[in-house]
C-alpha cells in the first residue's frame, strides 16, 4: 500500500508541473508504470538537433527507440531495483515495449482527439491515449489487436489500414512513452493518462475500432 501511495503522490507532483523533469521524477514514473500497470520499461536513446544519441547516422528513428543492450525493467520489479537500474541510465527516455500487456493502434493525433472525444460521448472504455510531438496518437489496447487489425476493418466494411492512416503497432516495437521527450520536437504527452487509481486492462480494438476509422476516414477526405 505505502509502495502505491508513494508512487501516486509522485505522479501528482509531476503531472501537476511542480517538478522538473529529473533523473528522480523519471524513476518515480518507471515505478508507477511497471508497479501500477504491469508495463515492462527499457530506458531509450534521447535526440537532440536531429540527431539520434544512439550515433548511427541516418537513425531512422531519433529518440525514439531502446538503447543498445539496455536492460528491460520487467512489470512488478521491487521500487529498489526500478531505482538502482534506472539510475543507471541518466537522461534515458521511456520506452514502452509493445505486444505484451497491450499494442498500440496509431493514428494522426487530429483525428485521434476527435474519435477520444466520440468514444467518451459514447461512454466506450478507453484506455490511456499518447500524443507524439511529430503529430500521432496511440490508444492503448488489448494484445493482438495488431495483427486483427486488417480482418477487423475488413468485418466493419472498411478499406486497408493504410489508406484510413490507420497503424497497428504490436509484438516487436517500442513506443516513447511520457514525459519523455523528442529533442527538439517537444515532449511525448497523455491526451488520456493512465489513473493510477482505476487500473484496469486495455479495451478490446473492437470496441474502439469503428469510430476510430470512421473519423479517420473523415479526416482524410
Amino acid at each position: 500500500m505505502g509502495f502505491t501511495i508513494g508512487i501516486s503522490r509522485g505522479i501528482r507532483d509531476i503531472r501537476s508541473g511542480s517538478r522538473r523533469r529529473n533523473r528522480s521524477s523519471d524513476g518515480t514514473v518507471v515505478a508507477e508504470y511497471t508497479g501500477l500497470w504491469g508495463w515492462d520499461v527499457v530506458p531509450g536513446v534521447r535526440a537532440a538537433a536531429g540527431a539520434c544519441s544512439c550515433g548511427r547516422a541516418g537513425c531512422r528513428a531519433p529518440g525514439a527507440h531502446p538503447l543498445d543492450h539496455a536492460p528491460v525493467i520487467r512489470a512488478g520489479a521491487p521500487l529498489d531495483e526500478v531505482t538502482a537500474v534506472w539510475s543507471e541510465f541518466p537522461g534515458a527516455s521511456l520506452m514502452l515495449p509493445v505486444g505484451r500487456t497491450f499494442d498500440v493502434i496509431e493514428v494522426a493525433e487530429a483525428a485521434g482527439r476527435h474519435a477520444l472525444a466520440r468514444l467518451e460521448r459514447m461512454g466506450l472504455p478507453v484506455g490511456p491515449v499518447a500524443v507524439t510531438p511529430d503529430g500521432r496518437a496511440h490508444f492503448f489496447v488489448a494484445p493482438g489487436a495488431a495483427a486483427a487489425l486488417p480482418d477487423l476493418l475488413y468485418r466493419m466494411g472498411w478499406d486497408a489500414p493504410a489508406a484510413l492512416d490507420l497503424r497497428g503497432l504490436g509484438p516487436g516495437t517500442h513506443i516513447t512513452a511520457p514525459p519523455s521527450d523528442r529533442g527538439d520536437l517537444g515532449p511525448v504527452r497523455w491526451l488520456r493518462s493512465p489513473a493510477p487509481d482505476s487500473a484496469s486492462p486495455p479495451p478490446e480494438a473492437r470496441l474502439l475500432l469503428g469510430t476510430l476509422a470512421y473519423v479517420a476516414h473523415r479526416s482524410g477526405t
